[in-house]
Order: C-alpha cells, then structure tokens, then sequence
C-alpha cells in the first residue's frame, strides 16, 4: 500500500469510529430523555403511550385519597385534568391546590406515577407546570368568552 492510500485509510476509519461513537451517545441520551406534557396535552392524546414522561400542574383540591402507601390524586392545569396513582411516601410539601410534577407513564387513562416532586418554597413552581396552568387559564379565558358571546346573540 502506498502511504497516500494508508492515510485515507485511517483517515477513514477515524470517520466510522467517530459517527459509531456519535450514534452511541445520541441514543442513550434519547433514551434518557423526559418530556414534560400538561393535563390539556395528555387528554387531546399528545402524550406518548409507552414512554415515561412527566406531567405536572396542581393538586386538585378533594382529590387525595390514601389507601395505606397508596396515592390516587388528580392534577389540573385549570383545564383539563389527569388521575394519577402512586405507590410509595409524598413529600412533606405534596398537599392539595399545590404545585406538583409527577414522572411515569399513562396506562389506561390513568398516570401511574414512579416519583412525585412537590415544590419546596411558597413561591416557587417548576417552568413546566407554571407554563401549563397559565396555557390552561388562557383556555379556560376564551371559552368563557366565546359561551358570553354565543349567549348574547
């Protein structure tokens, strides 16, 4: 082999080795990957059937009902709302009308949570959840205009 072709052939090889490495990291971080879906989003069905995910809003108020280290609460972002089961200890801060993020996967219409993450100061809301109650209230807005209008004509 002449050394022009051994250098293209290592040049070659670098170029696999580096795209194989790539590909490898790409899909372990795909992988890894959590999208966060609100209440609104999971019932108009964009939420993914098979994947974890999380979905955060507020705890409805009336909605915990306990059965040992059984949970089942629902979460509301003032639009829609979404029943979630978990099996296991809340946080000290999980309490009724708070803001919650709830990671598992949607089984049957219902969220079997695998951990729930309650916010940890009275100001503070994850972006997720803040986002997704103020897209719900902005919903819940041009319904109630468009029921004004429609009864006013």
């Amino acid at each position: 082999m002449k050394p022009r072709h051994k250098r293209l052939a290592i040049a070659g090889g670098v170029v696999v080795a580096v795209g194989a490495i790539a590909a490898l990291v790409l899909n372990a971080f795909q992988s890894n990957l959590v999208f966060f879906y609100s209440p609104t989003q999971i019932a108009a069905h964009e939420a993914p059937a098979n994947r974890t995910f999380r979905v955060g809003g507020l705890v409805q108020e009336g909605s915990v009902k306990r059965d040992g280290v059984k949970v089942n609460f629902v979460v509301t972002d003032t639009a829609k709302t979404v029943p979630v089961q978990y099996e296991g200890i809340l946080p000290d801060l999980f309490k009724e009308g708070k803001g919650v993020v709830a990671q598992g996967q949607l089984k049957d219409g219902v969220f079997v949570a695998r951990e729930v993450l309650a916010k940890h100061d009275e100001n503070y809301m994850p972006p997720e959840a803040a986002e997704a109650l103020k897209h719900g209230q902005q919903v819940n807005e041009k319904v109630g205009k468009s029921v004004v209008q429609g009864s006013s004509k």
